[in-house]
Formats: C-alpha cells, sequence, structure tokens
C-alpha cells in the first residue's frame, strides 16, 4: 500500500491497536506496507514466526506483533505488541484509509427496477442492475454495474454486491454480507434421475440462505436446495471458486479456502476450515471445529476438532505416516531388490548341499 500524505505518531498508533510500545513513542508514521516493501517511514506487521528473518532487513520504521514472538534482543526498530497483530493491522488500516474505496452512490439511470421492489435508506444501485419484483434490499447496501437480483430475493442491510453477481429468484441474504465478482447464488442443484441411459433433469425448488456478515470470494456457486435450503450460518469466509453444491448446510464462522468442493446434503459444522482444493463427498458431516487439509479427498464423516489429510482422507498424524513411507519407496524397492537377489542365491547354495547329501 502506498503512503498516504497524513501522518501518525507511534503512540497512537499503540492506542488504537491496543499494543504496547517498546523504543520510539514519538516516530511519526507516513505510510503502511508489507514487510518486504516498506520504507522508512512506513509501519508494517510479523504475525508469523517463520517470516521473523525480514525484521532484521525491512526498512520500515516500526512493526507490530506479538508478545510471543520471540524477537532479538537488539532490533534496532520500533516495535508494538499486541495479541493479534494482524487484526491490529487491519484496524490500522480502517483507521488510516476510511474511504479507500468509492462505492457508487444513489440510482443509475441505467438499472432496471422491477414492480414492487423496496429499497431500503440509502441504497446505491449501479449501472445496468436488474432487480426484478418483489426484491427487497435493506439500508445502505450497495449493489454494482452489471449484477442481477431475481424476483422475491430479500437482501438485508449494508450489504456489498460487486459487479456481475447473480443472485436467483427467492434467495435470501442477511446484513452485512459481501459478495465479489462473478459469483452465482441459487443457480440449480445439480440433480438429474438416470432411465435406461438417459438422464432426466430433476427440478430444484429450494432456496439459499445466507446468514449476517458472511463474505462470499469471486466466481463462487452456491447451489438451491432440491426441496428446502442450501444454508450458510454467519460469519463464514468463502474464497474464490468455491462449489458448495444442493442442500449442504455451513454452520457460523467456518472458512472454505479456493476451489473447496462440496458435494450435496453435506453438513459443515461451525469453526471449520477446508483447506485448498478439499472436496467432500456428498450426504456426510464435518464437525464443529475440524480441519480438512489442501487437496485432501473426504470420503466419510469427520468428527469435531479432527484434522484429516491425503486422499481418502485419514487423520492427520497417520497421513503423515503414510506419506513418509511412500516417499522411502524407491530406496525400499532396491533394498527389496537385493534380499530377493540374495535370498535367489542363498536358495541355489541349498540345493547344492542338497545334492551332495
Amino acid at each position: 500500500m502506498g503512503n498516504n500524505p497524513d501522518s501518525i505518531r507511534v503512540e497512537e498508533v499503540a492506542r488504537i491497536v491496543n499494543g504496547k510500545v517498546i523504543g520510539d513513542k514519538d516516530i511519526v508514521l507516513t505510510g503502511i506496507c508489507g514487510i518486504k516493501e516498506a520504507k522508512k517511514g512506513d509501519i508494517t506487521f510479523l504475525a508469523n514466526e517463520k517470516y521473523l528473518q525480514l525484521l532484521e532487513t525491512t526498512n520500515a520504521s516500526a512493526v507490530i506483533t506479538s508478545p510471543n514472538m520471540k524477537l532479538p534482543k537488539k532490533i534496532g526498530k520500533t516495535i508494538i505488541l499486541t495479541e493479534n497483530p494482524s487484526l491490529a493491522f487491519a484496524k490500522l488500516v480502517a483507521h488510516w484509509y476510511p474511504n479507500g474505496v468509492d462505492h457508487p452512490e444513489g440510482l443509475h439511470e441505467t438499472a432496471i427496477i422491477g414492480q414492487g421492489v423496496r429499497l431500503g435508506k440509502d441504497v446505491s444501485i449501479g449501472a445496468y442492475v436488474v432487480i426484478e419484483k418483489n426484491v427487497e434490499i435493506g439500508d445502505g447496501s450497495v449493489i454494482y454495474a452489471g449484477s442481477y437480483i431475481g424476483h422475491n430475493t430479500k437482501i438485508g442491510k449494508d450489504c456489498l454486491i460487486y459487479p456481475n453477481v447473480s443472485i436467483r429468484e427467492k434467495i435470501q441474504i442477511g446484513d452485512r454480507v459481501i459478495i465479489h465478482s462473478g459469483t452465482v447464488i441459487g443457480s440449480d442443484g445439480f440433480g438429474f434421475a438416470t432411465v435406461k441411459g438417459v438422464h432426466h433433469r430433476i427440478p430444484q425448488i429450494g432456496t439459499v440462505v445466507i446468514e449476517d456478515d458472511v463474505e462470499i470470494g469471486a466466481n463462487v456457486t452456491i447451489d438451491r436446495a432440491r426441496f428446502d435450503k442450501t444454508f450458510i450460518g454467519k460469519g463464514t469466509k468463502i474464497d474464490n471458486l468455491v462449489q458448495i453444491a444442493h442442500n449442504v448446510v455451513i454452520g457460523e464462522n467456518s472458512i472454505i479456502v479456493s476451489q473447496a468442493g462440496i458435494s450435496g446434503s453435506t453438513t459443515v459444522g461451525s469453526g471449520v476450515i477446508l483447506a485448498g482444493q478439499a472436496g467432500i463427498v456428498g450426504h456426510i458431516s464435518i464437525g464443529d471445529g475440524a480441519v480438512v487439509a489442501a487437496q485432501a479427498g473426504v470420503t466419510k464423516s469427520v468428527p469435531a476438532n479432527t484434522k484429516v489429510s491425503g486422499y481418502p482422507a485419514k487423520p492427520h498424524s497417520i497421513a503423515k505416516r503414510v506419506n513418509a513411507c511412500v516417499q522411502r519407496l524407491p530406496d525400499m524397492r532396491k533394498t527389496l531388490e537385493k534380499l530377493v537377489k540374495r535370498v535367489e542365491e542363498l536358495e541355489k547354495q541349498l540345493a547344492k548341499e542338497r545334492q551332495k547329501l
């Protein structure tokens, strides 16, 4: 992030992030930046010990980090200690750049608004947005250009819908939901009945319910349920390029990382992490607090507070042992070939001894 003409003292930063200053509290900061790119006058943050060596090379004038970080005795920089450096840095950015994005304002003349649409106070609708009949949009929500809102859909307060989002009919979206470009909410679930080799489409007449404070990345697809609802619990964050099939239920405050795929009628608990490219079969459950590692293929239910990895997914401690064995296969093959050769030699010797008897 580039520098801001405004400036702020380290002491004021510590107050904003509820931190403790080690070093010069009167340093004047003029910018915010990543630890590698930071220049003199910038403030940065360090949240992971594996990047600790960057503390010695960064040109930043001040660094936000954790009291648990094993810092060298001589740092040569002003440090601000706080319990959660990433969150503290986010708060500082929001304070320093309160109006970083200029959202559309008002109702653009090219927007198409259907009959019976109810718009709350200070709703903004961008260019070429199509809003079908009987849609309800809460106070302060922003709909960017080129988006489509299907009939009888309800969108809550202070939502942010970025360009070219498609929200189909009869969808329910809570307050403060953010949906990024290219995402489709309420597309038909993938349901077909195969009779004599012919695939017959099964109507998908359910809905999608998204609770408050959910954020959905770009090019995500969330299918509508066959009869009832596909459900995303409040506070859940979904990365780009995620597929969520019909009748899936996701609990509160879960994290779904890019390219993960969740098959139909699967239940994902609260506080779950599905890492990148994780694949989940249908009709199983992922317990609260479970972690599914990247590229794991989950074929059966996962208990709460369990970490699984590999394909098929298994407890992570077992998966690591299996992987360690796989890595040793070339050496094991050489050893096995030597043993086979040695056994053959011993058998020949034994045969000769028998002939002598």
